[in-house]
């Protein structure tokens, strides 16, 4: 996470109704889909979330000196799910994976921003990819996670630009950007989190088994941590096939 040089922030002055859901497709394709998402107003960097977010990595931490991370039933679902995208696994991995690999090799998590860095932990701690995007550089009406029609445009942390292949999953807005890569594995510098950001858009998703027992209880852990940091107003839900659409600012 983070952002590239050069950022411009444009202010989304009348903060339309946005709406995040996953394409029938993809959950048609992925049945075993969980996932929640949390709205959030009033974020800033000034917060000291070292703490906090040292006690999420510490749990990760204490899982990861009974094994690795391949072999939690959290990272091989998602392993799975990058095969059957037609995604090598072991190239390309999960947002959750790569954490924790990194954990596991040098010990720390980066510090980035303090949101970035609580969720983050969180999702080290879970094992679960949370992806947390800077709700004002996503072009409503709808930001949608769905295979690309491969005219998307991806913007990389660098400041690059990539297309990503047709039938790659991405979340995709309304404007045809892609927020990123390979579904889980990386997400655009265009809508990543700054100094300026203020409206966040946090999204969750597992996998495994018991993914959808494991969700409201992250979910609950990340709104309760930025009540906690923040003067916050936040809003969340738990995504399903049958209520799988989240209404979120204005």
């Amino acid at each position: 996470m983070g952002h590239g040089p050069g950022r411009v922030v444009i202010p989304n002055v009348e903060e339309e109704i946005m709406r995040f859901r996953h394409a029938e497709a993809v959950r048609a394709a992925f049945p075993e889909l969980s996932a929640g998402a949390l709205y959030a107003t009033g974020v800033d960097a000034s917060a000291d979330t070292g703490p906090r977010a040292a006690v999420h990595t510490a749990r990760a931490a204490a899982r990861l000196a009974a094994g690795t991370e391949g072999e939690f039933p959290e990272v091989l679902a998602w392993r799975r799910t990058f095969t059957r995208m037609g995604v090598k696994p072991t190239q390309y991995r999960c947002a959750s994976e790569s954490l924790l690999r990194r954990l596991r090799k040098e010990g720390s998590l980066p510090r980035i921003h303090p949101l970035v860095d609580l969720c983050n932990a969180v999702s080290a701690a879970y094992a679960v990819p949370v992806a947390v995007l800077d709700a004002d550089r996503v072009a409503g009406p709808l930001l949608e996670v769905r295979p690309a029609a491969g005219d998307e445009t991806y913007t990389t942390f660098a400041g690059g630009t990539e297309h990503p292949a047709p039938g790659e999953v991405t979340f995709v807005d309304s404007a045809g950007r892609a927020h990123a890569r390979r579904w889980t594995h990386r997400q655009s510098g265009h809508s990543a989190v700054g100094e300026r950001t203020r409206r966040v858009l946090v999204v969750a998703e597992a996998m495994h088994d018991s993914g959808a027992e494991i969700l409201p209880e992250l979910l609950k852990t990340v709104e309760e941590e930025v009540a906690a940091h923040w003067r916050a107003v936040t809003t969340t839900a738990l995504l399903t096939p049958g209520a799988p659409e989240f209404l979120f600012g204005g």
